[in-house]
């Protein structure tokens, strides 16, 4: 029985060194958008080693991560054939965004990260890039809102496929947010008698796109995704006022004339203190031409997150409620509304990771 107890003994004793070993290889992969290590971030979740294999959980910031493949192999390079014993990896993939600390207290509702997407002027397809974003977002696993801040001219509804029926209300007077997609909707366009204008002043604006956040029955969110309207107005400057928005995209076409308004709107932002997430450049291709948005990046200095093709089933998915990652995901622009969301929620995780000096994932709630 001793030599039993001993021998149990010893082999755990092994194991804990091996493990040991394990992690401290892990310490030298980095997650190369954060440059930090996946163990001092707490990525790396129960550890386990069972027949030469080094089990363990990687919880991502985002589950629309595209690094999945890089972080395997970066895995399996600092441990096979490195560490005595191991001779594969085995990891199970999981996700934790990050919460913006600044929201703490700020919303009824538990939201992670408040995004706002903007542009210069009207037509450039920021609401259809908004749609397409929240919705890639939620085929990623993620939990979207979708806030239709556009009070005076909502689109949204139409364009998600919800016509203009009026929400339910719960037992306390809250606005129950509509489900398509698997994304949570809410627009003044479900509160408007359809055609008929709002003609309103900039404090009434203000009230409106305060009560969206606190008088809507949002459940938690991921993300929330705020489309507003084109400009550089009352309503931009009332969210910026209203929370702390964790950033702002920027959309624009490719010509000079669409960019310089991006420009502007884009340094207002930067006025009010609101991050720039970067540059998103829309209906690229050989009628509006390409490559404006992503000089723009280079000029403000801020990321160019990505280009959308110009395709007639772009605005064919709008008109007819199925936003083209739906209908056509494996299209050129589907393809590149889901790089987009990848691109867009690392950014996400960067700009709210970096406002603490120790960011152990595992305390962000």
């Amino acid at each position: 029985m001793r030599l039993r107890t001993v021998s149990q003994a010893r082999t755990m004793s092994d194991q804990s060194t091996q493990i040991q070993a394990v992690m401290a290889a892990l310490s030298k992969v980095n997650d190369p958008e954060l440059h930090r290590d996946i163990v001092s971030l707490n990525m790396v979740q129960d550890l386990r080693v069972e027949a030469g294999t080094a089990r363990f959980r990687l919880v991502l910031t985002t589950p629309a991560c595209p690094l999945k493949h890089v972080f395997e192999r970066e895995c399996q390079a600092a441990l096979v054939g490195k560490i005595d014993g191991i001779t594969g990896v085995e990891i199970t993939w999981d996700s934790q965004v990050p919460t913006d600390r600044r929201l703490h207290g700020r919303l009824d509702t538990a939201m992670r990260t408040i995004i706002a997407i903007s542009s210069g002027k009207g037509g450039v397809g920021k609401s259809t890039v908004a749609v397409n974003l929240a919705i890639a977002l939620a085929q990623s696993g993620a939990r979207v809102g979708l806030m239709d801040a556009d009070i005076l001219g909502p689109n949204i509804p139409m364009m998600v496929g919800l016509g203009y029926g009026k929400p339910r209300v719960t037992e306390d007077r809250k606005l129950i947010p509509f489900d398509v997609y698997g994304i949570q909707v809410m627009s003044m366009g479900f509160l408007t008698e359809p055609g008929k204008p709002l003609v309103w002043r900039g404090p009434m604006l203000h009230g409106a796109i305060r009560q969206f956040f606190n008088d809507v029955a949002w459940d938690r969110l991921d993300y929330m995704i705020v489309d507003l309207p084109p400009g550089t107005g009352d309503a931009q400057l009332s969210l910026a006022q209203s929370v702390p928005l964790t950033g702002a995209v920027i959309v624009t076409q490719p010509q000079d004339v669409a960019t310089e308004d991006a420009a502007r709107g884009l340094a207002m932002f930067e006025q009010v203190e609101v991050p720039i997430m970067g540059v998103v450049e829309n209906m690229a291709g050989e009628f509006f031409g390409s490559g404006g948005g992503e000089k723009l990046a280079a000029q403000t200095g801020v990321p160019f997150l990505g280009r959308i093709p110009l395709e007639a089933r772009v605005r064919i998915g709008g008109d007819s409620g199925k936003p083209i990652v739906i209908d056509s995901p494996d299209s050129p622009a589907g393809q590149a509304f889901v790089a987009l969301a990848s691109a867009i929620a690392a950014r996400a995780s960067v700009l709210t990771l970096s406002q603490m000096d120790v960011i152990p994932l595992n305390i962000i709630s």
